[in-house]
C-alpha cells in the first residue's frame, strides 16, 4: 500500500453531502482506504471568483492503484457526481474536483498528472485542510503546517462536524 492524499472540493449542490459521497466511492473497496479525514472548510473561490464559495476538504487514503489509476478513478468519481469537465469553465462552478495532491514521494509528470501537485503552495483552500491530517509531513520538500501558517486565508472557513444521519 501506498500513502497519497487528496484535496476535493465543491460548490453545485449540497456540497458537503456531494463530498461525503465522494469520499464513500472514493474508499469503497480494497484499493483505496481511508487514513484520514480534515474538516470540512468553506472557502472563497479560486481563479475565478465570481461564483458561489465552495467546500473544502483534504483526505489521506492506503492505495494499491498507480498514480495513473488514482486518478482516473478519481475522474470516474466525479463524473459519476455530475462533473462534466468538457462542458465547464476552468476554474469555474463544479459538484466534485477530486486532486491528487502527492502520491507517497513520487514526483511525476505524465499527461494531466503532475505530482506533486503544482499549485499546492498556491492554494490556502488545500493547505489549510491539508495542515490537519498532514501537518508534519513535506511534500516537495516543504513543509505542510509552516506553508499553511504562512499563507494568506482571507475567507477561509471551518465549518462544524455535520450531524450523523
Amino acid at each position: 500500500m501506498t500513502e497519497a492524499w487528496l484535496a476535493l472540493g465543491g460548490n453545485v449542490g449540497d456540497s458537503r453531502a456531494v463530498l461525503d459521497r465522494a469520499v464513500q466511492l472514493l474508499c469503497d473497496g480494497p484499493d483505496v482506504r481511508l487514513i484520514a479525514r480534515s474538516s470540512d472548510y468553506r472557502t472563497p473561490p479560486w481563479g475565478k471568483t465570481d461564483q458561489a464559495p465552495f467546500v473544502n476538504l483534504c483526505i489521506a487514503v492506503d492505495t494499491t492503484l498507480s498514480p495513473q489509476a488514482l486518478l482516473a478513478h478519481a475522474q470516474a468519481i466525479e463524473r459519476v457526481l455530475g462533473r462534466d469537465r468538457s462542458r465547464e469553465q476552468r476554474w469555474g462552478p463544479r459538484t466534485a474536483d477530486i486532486d491528487i495532491i502527492a502520491y507517497d514521494d513520487v514526483t511525476l509528470t505524465e499527461g494531466d498528472l503532475i505530482l506533486p501537485h503544482p499549485r499546492l503552495f498556491e492554494r490556502a483552500f488545500v493547505l489549510v485542510p491539508l495542515s490537519e491530517i498532514a501537518g508534519d509531513r513535506a511534500i516537495g520538500g516543504r513543509g505542510i503546517r509552516v506553508a499553511a501558517e504562512t499563507i494568506e486565508k482571507a475567507g477561509i472557513e471551518r465549518l462544524p462536524p455535520r450531524p450523523a444521519p
